[in-house]
């Protein structure tokens, strides 16, 4: 094992201790230091860095400014251990990808999709994705998050989920409504009576008893979205699950314009209901979103015509 190989296998391990787990940005680095060593180099250079950023012809030009950052974040952590090791500048490789704006669902869709679901055969599988769907509606759990809960994240006596699979390892306690809890208790008792000794200690369970998986929830919401008539909707070719995340965010940012509330103050409280980070990831949400920039400028004009 080379030295490079090494520093990249302290690096990865001290990133993961930080809760970043990259598993797409650790096999981008094997294939960084694999390049630097075909080269002949010990350490990193900006020119080699750009060389093999860009080295898939054709791609779009922000994924080699992807493929750069990972490299400089690597180079950073070289710098720190051989001071000759280069750090590529961050204004090299512009470019920029804007982010798709979701799909916001209104609460008629989301109940027409949920009784889509409930029609779904067997009655355990339309059982299941109602559940599931209604969770991530009101919510705003991330899809990953849901299927990946165990029996014993979810207290229905206390009303609670607890969501340990959030992204970079961040956990948070989810409320539930009281609608939603007696719906997961239903589930509850139709799983059970399929499966009383499952060997999975999954809560929602796919037809075979295992633990449910993204790919039956994408092929089954697919169906239900074109069955209810929203496919082409919005600016893909069809509405996702995860869009019911971001329609559970921008509502819950509308009601605080309706009610007069000071967003500022309010964003933080969402941001950790949302399991993000910091607030920065949540604001974004102030910007992509057309129905809340409409209401927005609405509210401005008002306050203007006041004003005046």
């Amino acid at each position: 094992m080379s030295s490079l190989d090494d520093a990249l296998a302290d690096y990865l391990r001290v990133r993961r201790r930080l809760g970043f787990e990259m598993p797409q940005d650790g096999r981008l680095l094997e294939g960084f230091v694999a390049f630097l060593e075909q080269a002949g180099a010990e350490r990193v250079t900006t020119e080699l860095a750009l060389t093999w950023a860009r080295m898939p012809a054709g791609a779009h030009p922000h994924r080699w400014r992807q493929r750069l950052s990972v490299a400089r974040g690597f180079a950073r952590y070289l710098a720190t251990i051989d001071p000759a090791s280069e750090i590529p500048s961050t204004d090299l490789l512009p470019g920029h990808r804007p982010r798709i704006a979701p799909y916001i669902y209104t609460d008629a869709e989301v109940a027409a999709l949920i009784a889509a679901a409930g029609k779904l055969r067997p009655p355990l599988r339309g059982a299941r994705h109602q559940t599931l769907i209604g969770l991530l509606a009101v919510t705003g759990m991330r899809p990953g998050e849901a299927l990946a809960l165990d029996r014993h994240d979810v207290d229905l006596k206390h009303a609670v989920v607890h969501v340990r699979a959030g992204k970079q390892k961040k956990q948070r306690e989810v409320p539930l409504h009281t609608s939603t809890v007696t719906a997961h208790r239903e589930y509850a008792r139709l799983r059970d009576a399929r499966f009383p000794t499952p060997s999975t200690s999954a809560f929602f369970l796919s037809a075979r008893g295992r633990r449910m998986g993204r790919g039956e929830l994408n092929q089954t919401f697919m169906k239900l979205i074109a069955e209810i008539g929203l496919e082409g909707r919005g600016v893909r070719a069809r509405p996702r699950a995860h869009d019911l995340r971001h329609a559970f965010a921008v509502h819950t940012l509308l009601d605080w314009h309706h009610a007069g509330e000071d967003i500022d103050r309010q964003m933080p409280l969402l941001s950790t209901y949302l399991g993000h980070v910091d607030p920065a990831s949540t604001y974004w949400y102030l910007e992509a979103v057309p129905e809340l920039l409409e209401h927005i400028s609405q509210r401005l004009g008002q306050i203007g015509e006041v004003l005046s």
